[in-house]
């Protein structure tokens, strides 16, 4: 038994940034061929739902329902990779000619914001977050005159998602999600750091060890069972 402490050296933590962006176009039922996001300045993930519904009876607030959760995201960027515009409903008729108002595929992403503190500051940490079931919404684009005060175009996407059954793990039975967060601060002995880099060999890909070597690694988006299976130790990647 002991004393609450507040802000106690160490545990000024604060999260900021978002960089390493990842998207994956979903094949079938899953997320092959990932690419990297350049020119990321910001992602708004911006749940709704969970509102409350009072039931009333006997003269008293019986009880309140609360409906169900959707997760909702925006990315702000000044580009995109090639890979996202069919996610975007654009298409190449020919290499250097794109159309849109095409078909919008669906994709996966994935983000790292950074975990700092006082002590360590920006090296103390990280969030990797993981994104399923995303469609993007169509986004408006303004272009500038060049003048005395010249500024990149930023672009701007709203996501929708549909979350990805999940099932039973260990034990417990999880209902459908679309986000998962994973605090890199939690991962910090030798083996579980190993499980962590496991996962992102997974999701960034791996060179081969050997010129012409076969055990390199294309990137993809695991499914959320496969993830959390991956961090627990159950299953090797």
């Amino acid at each position: 038994m002991s004393k609450i402490v507040w802000d106690a050296v160490g545990e000024r933590k604060y999260e900021t940034g978002a960089k390493k962006g990842v998207v994956y176009p979903r094949v079938g039922n899953a997320y092959p061929n990932g690419a990297a996001w350049n020119g990321l300045t910001s992602v708004d993930i911006s749940p709704d739902g969970g509102e409350s519904n009072d039931v009333w009876a006997d003269d008293i607030k019986y009880l309140s329902l609360r409906s169900k959760e959707n997760c909702k995201a925006t990315i702000n960027a000044y580009t995109y990779p090639d890979e996202f515009a069919e996610c975007d409903g654009s298409a190449f008729v020919i290499p250097g000619v794109k159309v849109g108002q095409q078909t919008r595929k669906p994709f996966g992403f994935s983000f790292v914001s950074t975990i700092g503190n006082d002590t360590e500051f920006e090296d103390y940490g990280y969030i990797l977050h993981l994104i399923w079931g995303a469609t993007a919404a169509p986004s408006q684009k303004t272009y500038n005159t060049i003048n005395n005060d010249p500024e990149a175009t930023e672009m701007s996407w709203e996501l929708d998602t549909v979350p990805v059954e999940v099932g039973k793990i260990n034990n417990v039975e999880y209902k459908p999600f679309a986000h998962m967060e994973i605090d890199s601060t939690k991962f910090d002995t030798t083996e579980l750091k190993a499980r962590l880099t496991a996962l992102e060999d997974i999701l960034y890909g791996k060179d081969p060890t050997t010129a012409g070597g076969n055990d390199g690694v294309d990137p993809r988006l695991p499914l959320p069972a496969e993830v959390i299976s991956i961090l627990s130790g159950t299953t090797n990647p």
